[in-house]
């Protein structure tokens, strides 16, 4: 379990923090999907004896002390939980959430192991918490789909023209597997791979095929530096280093990339700058509509 600001999967976090009246006391649980299988999503607090947890598609109310593993929601394996109230941690630059690599913030700089307490605030309509219902159940045309079968949208560049019109076309009709090789940082894909041109090696950079002499890296940057395997930069990744881009997952899709399990089938499909932006338009019509749908106040 690792205590996010950020989530990987953002339509997750939102509902976590719809709760809340303020973003930065974030209550999502973007959770190692390899590792939640032990964590603990009720704790005990004085003066209190249940909290509530949202897990796609609904939320529900838990008895302090209960196992996640013990509640009948079986989607809780999956990645985010959110506990109303929010979690109760210093902030460290303004945030709650725990920077893994660099051990700074959340929860001791660390994830929380087993037999530790993650302690939660009182929830509190004065601070503009909205009241949920024991259950509260997300209509089913708003769910996210989750599949073993994937197609993920690209813009292509900066360096896709590095590619052979093999490797492009390896790159946009091959199947490409997530690896366990995943986390906040990445998720590295296996596939049939990619052919480069030939070229004179830039003064300064390596030998190898995809090796520039440093650029900056947009979230959901695709690079390859092996040349064979496509890596996705997610929400904790790095802002700038050695190796080119060859595309970059649009931001309406990026939840869907971390909602991938390992083994998940993935296509990339190639679109505009201007269908981007529709899709993240569309994408935010669809939540505004799902809250609407709950009664939700925004």
């Amino acid at each position: 379990m690792q205590i996010f600001e950020q989530a990987l999967d953002p339509i997750a976090e939102e509902r976590c923090c719809s709760w809340k009246g303020k973003l930065p006391a974030t209550t999502a649980y973007p959770a190692d999907p390899y590792c939640i299988s032990d964590a603990r999503v009720a704790t005990h607090q004085a003066g209190m004896n249940r909290h509530r947890i949202l897990c796609q598609p609904f939320t529900r109310g838990l008895e302090a002390g209960l196992r996640h593993d013990e509640a009948g929601i079986p989607c809780l394996s999956g990645r985010s939980i959110g506990v109303l109230g929010g979690i109760d941690l210093p902030e460290v630059l303004g945030s709650r959430s725990t920077y893994i690599l660099g051990a700074i913030g959340g929860f001791n700089g660390r994830k929380p192991a087993a037999g530790d307490v993650v302690p939660v605030s009182t929830p509190s309509t004065a601070t503009g918490q909205r009241q949920v219902p024991d259950v509260d159940t997300i209509p089913e045309a708003f769910r996210p789909v989750f599949s073993k079968q994937q197609s993920v949208q690209i813009v292509l560049g900066l360096y896709d023209h590095r590619l052979t019109e093999a490797g492009l076309n390896s790159l946009l009709n091959g199947e490409w597997k997530v690896t366990p090789v995943a986390d906040c940082m990445e998720l590295r894909y296996s596939g049939p791979g990619v052919e480069w041109k030939e070229r004179e090696q830039p003064f300064g950079a390596g030998s190898g095929p995809s090796i520039i002499i440093d650029a900056g890296y947009a979230v959901g940057s695709i690079q390859i530096p092996s040349g064979t395997q496509p890596i996705i930069l997610h929400r904790d990744a790095v802002s700038a280093g050695g190796y080119a881009m060859v595309g970059t997952v649009i931001s309406a899709d990026m939840d869907l990339v971390a909602r991938a399990a390992p083994g998940t089938a993935t296509r990339f499909v190639a679109v505009s700058q201007d269908e981007a932006i529709v899709a993240r338009k569309e994408l935010a019509g669809l939540k505004n509509k799902a809250w609407e749908a709950l009664g939700a106040n925004r």
